[in-house]
């Protein structure tokens, strides 16, 4: 019973997952699928839009890093090298909210996965909609984290920028030079001497 309605409920999953893709996202539709992820910076707002696009080794991924708390920096590096995940995949475990979030939406995945893949470009400006009306609601900003650039010429464009760190080099003050006493006696005693041969005069 239990295998049943389970496979019943594969079957119409699946039954309108081939309908959505016949007849096309609506941009309505779009908007609602880019949503979650529309005012991310653009670099990973890419990476998101093309891991979607492997549902399967989305879910690998997350169980990797549940799996693996421990695995950090070069450690971690390492043991990517060893996966065959796609790079956007790999790029996502250094976002594991991201990641863990597509893992627990997979049929959101899946689905911006598809519309990424038949309709990219309505896509692409579902989030540019979503980027606009966020920031004429005063909701996407420049901070310190991210840049915010409008491109106001038609058709308008907002792009967020991930903000660079900023890398503060300060050069150590020169420490100054210290003659010892004894070194500047001895300077003072030659230039006395000198002086007073000048005042005798040359010796007969």
């Amino acid at each position: 019973m239990l295998r049943a309605r389970s496979g019943t409920r594969g079957s119409g999953r699946n039954s309108h997952r081939a309908h959505l893709l016949a007849r096309g996202f609506s941009p309505e539709e779009l908007e609602q699928v880019a949503a979650p992820i529309a005012l991310y910076p653009d670099a990973l707002l890419a990476q998101v839009m093309m891991a979607s696009t492997y549902p399967l080794e989305v879910v690998e991924a997350a169980r990797f890093l549940e799996d693996n708390p421990e695995l950090k920096d070069t450690a971690l590096d390492d043991a990517l090298k060893e996966k065959t995940w796609d790079p956007s995949v790999k790029s996502l475990v250094s976002f594991p909210q991201v990641l863990t979030m597509m893992n627990e939406k997979l049929d959101w995945t899946q689905k911006l996965g598809d519309a990424f893949l038949a309709q990219q470009k309505d896509v692409m400006d579902a989030v540019q909609r979503l980027r606009s009306k966020a920031h004429a609601a005063g909701n996407l900003e420049t901070t310190k984290e991210q840049k915010v650039i409008v491109q106001q010429a038609p058709p308008t464009e907002v792009k967020v920028e991930q903000a660079p760190t900023k890398v503060v080099v300060e050069q150590a003050p020169r420490s100054p030079t210290v003659r010892s006493a004894s070194a500047s006696s001895r300077a003072t005693r030659r230039l006395t001497h000198s002086r007073r041969r000048a005042m005798e005069g040359p010796s007969s």
